[in-house]
Order: C-alpha cells, then structure tokens, then sequence
C-alpha cells in the first residue's frame, strides 16, 4: 500500500483499489472507445437467478407482499375521465429485514463478499441502502462500515439521513459522517485500502443482480393472482439500479410488453454539491439531483463501470414535487392503512397520475415501499425544512420552486406530474460518453454499444455523433 495519502495520489490509484475491493477486472469488457460488453459483465456475479433467490431466502429477503390500493384507486377514479382509472397495485418492500427493497442487493453483495473470505464490508451511501448492508452483515457476521455524506460545513445535518445513521448503528455497523463535497469518495478509497474490506457498492453487477429479483417476483405474483402482466411498473430512480434490476427481472419473467416508467421528485435549480444549498432539499434520495446525473453518466459512481444503466431500460421518466411526496405519503396512510416512508411514495404519486391516463381494466403497480418513522417522517422533514428558511404552502405543486418553497397539493385533483424529455437525456449521455473518453472516432461496437444502452436506433446515435462532429469507423454489424 503506497505511504502517499494525498488527494491527487488517492484518487490516481482508484482503479487499482478498486480491482481488489470489488473482485471484478472491469478491463477485460472493454471494447472500442466508448463500449463495454455489458451483459457479460453482469454474468460475473456468477450467479443465476434462482441462485440468487436461494441465497436471499437465507436472510428472510423478498418474497414480499403485493397490495392492491382499492381507496386510492377510487380515488384516481373520481379524477379521472370516464372509463379511465386503472388500478393502482404496490409491492411492500418494506417487509424486508431492513425495511426496504435495497436488502435484495445488500444480501447478495454481502453473501458474494463472505463467499470470497472478506472480513467485513464497505458502502458509501446516505440512503436506504447502509441500513441494508449493515443488516446483511450482522446476518453474516462480518464487519461493517458505513460512509456517509451527512452535514453541511455547519455541521447541521437532515433528519432522513441522521435516522438512517441510526438505524446503521443498530444493526452493528460504524458510520462515518462527512460533509458534502469531494472527501466522500477520498475517505471511502481510503477506508478499502485500509481495511482491506468489500466494496459493497450499489452499482457492482452483484447489486443489480439482487434486484432482478424484485421484478421477476413481481411479474410471477401478477400472473397467479391477476393471470396476466401489469401494463405498467412506476419506479423511484436515483442512481438507476431499483430501475435497472427490476427491469431486467421483468424481462427475464418474459415481461417484455410491460412499460417501465422512472419518477424522481424534481430538485430543479438546487446544486447537490452544494454547501448551502445541501439541507435545502427535503428528499435524500430519489429526486432528479441523483436521477438526471446518473442517467446521463451512469460510471460516475463508485465503481468503473456501473451495472446500473437506467437508459437500457426506460420507457418514459416523470418528476413530481416534494409537496406532493408528502401529501401522498399522509393520504396512503389515512386512506389505506399503510404508513410506508417517502422514496416508494415519490413512485406512488406518478402512479397515481399515470393510472388516470389509463383504461380501468388496466394496471398500474408501484414496485417498493419503504419503511418509515423518525427522520424520515414527514413532520421532521417538514419541520427541518422550515427551520431552513422553506416556506410551506397548500395551493399547486406545479408552482413549487425547490429550495424556496414546497406546496402541498389543495386536494388529490392537484396533484400533478412532468414529463422528462428522454430524447434529451439520451442526447446528454451520449454527449458524455464523447468527452468523458476524450474520443474523436467512434467504431461499429462503440455506435452498437450506444444504441443499446440508450434503448434508441442506429438513425438517433448517428443523427447525435453527427451533431457532436464524432465520425463512426465502419457500418455497423
């Protein structure tokens, strides 16, 4: 291990920590300029499907419930027109042992990391997802660390993110809290190189392999119960694996006719990276400050090829405001029973737009909840988010302006989404995929590559290259 701990030199070394943290040369997919050869390296998990259930079955994970919200379906019904108003279905990933659909990736890295004679477990992430690893962990008995971006340079840290350090901390786990801003990534390499420990990142092909499960699940529970398919699955993206997994189980299942639709809260105008603007946003995961960013440049996590690649997968992308999160989140509870957390109910509030677009007979199905409670409740958040100068108003969502303000929607009619422009979004990935690789040719496996990963056609990517002036080599195979 080099003496030099220097920022420069740390980061100059990250692949090489890397390769020994996660177990994976991400070199020998490399092909072309741009391409990777994807789907192989999703088979390194070296393990199947059913394999992975198995091993998820050993810690009590999946299997979870699926309810159909009839309240709230009539509800969607009295606002929508005649003959409209599918019915709106969610997955209760918050029966999970952790509380939420991320165990399904923590238990199959956590078991890849114990298979492969680690001591304990690394994962970066203020979300959902250390609880997760920390719970798998102590299932397995091995150490845990848990690194999280938590306060601004005032040492103020939000509520959502404080009870998720909690629930860490419960399960056994040491958690180390940093500011926003660049030591995140450094103290994590660090942490790896020090400890010697598993990488127990979200975006390892393991992780997206463990939420395959979710959408194949989803698909078997529609056919006995409904005997066919949900028309469409709505799910919260942010980094892009809940999307990315549960699509490629939809597919696996033979799911193909099922639309996918990503909703992420709309943080439009706040800076993530932001000091001061970092506790002025009321939602720590599943908003557009994760979902844009990693759509349009999927291998800037914390590994060097990320298996999470939403634009693979995606049929359409909505936002909705954080008022409307938490009024969704208040009307599940006192209309259906269910108090579930925000990240399932930024879903569910698209959802229960979509489902007024579409036939009665039709079905709309939310694919996780998440547990709730403390920080993550809506009153601290609400409470937080007024200490920090947010004015809370009832009146239009489509009025919110993050970082001001939040409007709670005036009643159910109200609530409202917006459309993401993902040709747009296509055109941004491919833009990076061009400067990112300091490329000035692309070749046929680059140009086949680009098409795939962003679920377009040879005429788009050509028409893109063009524009950016990029020659392709050869005609594509």
């Amino acid at each position: 291990m080099s003496n030099d701990r220097s920022f420069s030199a740390v980061m100059a070394r990250k692949q090489e920590i890397m390769k020994k943290s996660v177990g994976i040369d991400y070199e020998i997919f490399e092909s072309g300029s741009i391409s990777f050869d994807y789907e192989r390296m999703m088979k390194e998990t070296g393990y199947s499907l059913k394999e992975i259930e198995e091993i998820q079955k050993q810690t009590s994970v999946g299997n979870t419930p699926l309810y159909e919200l009839r309240n709230i379906t009539k509800l969607a019904r009295k606002y929508a027109e005649p003959g409209k108003g599918a019915r709106i279905f969610i997955k209760d990933e918050a029966s999970n042992p952790s509380g939420s659909f991320k165990a399904r990736r923590a238990a199959t890295a956590v078991y890849h990391a114990q298979r492969l004679g680690y001591k304990g477990v690394i994962a970066a992430t203020s979300g959902n997802y250390g609880a997760a690893v920390a719970s798998q962990a102590a299932m397995r008995g091995l150490k845990c660390i848990i690194v999280q971006e938590c306060y601004d340079s005032r040492g103020v840290g939000q509520p959502e993110i404080i009870e998720k350090a909690r629930a860490c901390e419960a399960y056994g786990a040491e958690v180390v809290q940093l500011s926003v801003g660049p030591e995140l990534f450094y103290s994590f390499l660090l942490l790896l190189e020090d400890t010697g420990y598993f990488n127990a990142s979200l975006y390892t092909p393991f992780g997206i392999a463990g939420v395959e499960t979710l959408g194949y699940e989803l698909s078997m529970q529609f056919r006995e119960q409904e005997g066919r398919d949900p028309d469409v699955v709505v799910i919260t993206n942010a980094g892009g694996g809940n999307l990315t997994g549960t699509a490629r189980g939809l597919i696996k299942a033979g799911a193909l006719d099922t639309e996918i639709v990503g909703a992420s809260v709309s943080l439009a105008g706040l800076h993530m990276a932001s000091d001061t603007q970092f506790n002025k946003k009321s939602f720590t995961t599943g908003h557009t400050g994760f979902g844009i960013p990693f759509a349009t440049w999927p291998d800037r996590s914390d590994v060097p090829r990320s298996a999470a690649r939403p634009l693979r997968y995606i049929d359409r992308y909505v936002t909705v405001n954080q008022g409307s999160v938490f009024y969704m989140t208040e009307l599940l509870a006192q209309v259906e029973g269910l108090e579930r957390g925000p990240a399932g109910n930024t879903a569910l509030a698209a959802a229960f737009k979509v489902a007024q677009e579409l036939d009665q007979d039709q079905i709309v199905v939310v694919q996780e909840t998440e547990y709730t409670g403390a920080g993550k409740h809506i009153l601290p958040q609400l409470t937080f988010a007024k200490e920090n100068g947010i004015e809370i108003l009832i009146g239009d969502p489509s009025q919110e302006i993050p970082g001001k303000n939040i409007i709670l929607p005036k009643d159910p009619g109200h609530l409202c989404i917006e459309e993401l422009d993902l040709e747009k979004t296509r055109k941004s990935y491919i833009r990076n995929c061009i400067t990112n690789n300091n490329v000035n040719k692309a070749t046929a496996e680059d140009l086949a590559f680009l098409i795939a990963d962003t679920k377009s056609n040879e005429g788009f990517v050509r028409a893109v290259l063009a524009e950016l002036d990029i020659e392709v080599e050869t005609e594509a195979k």
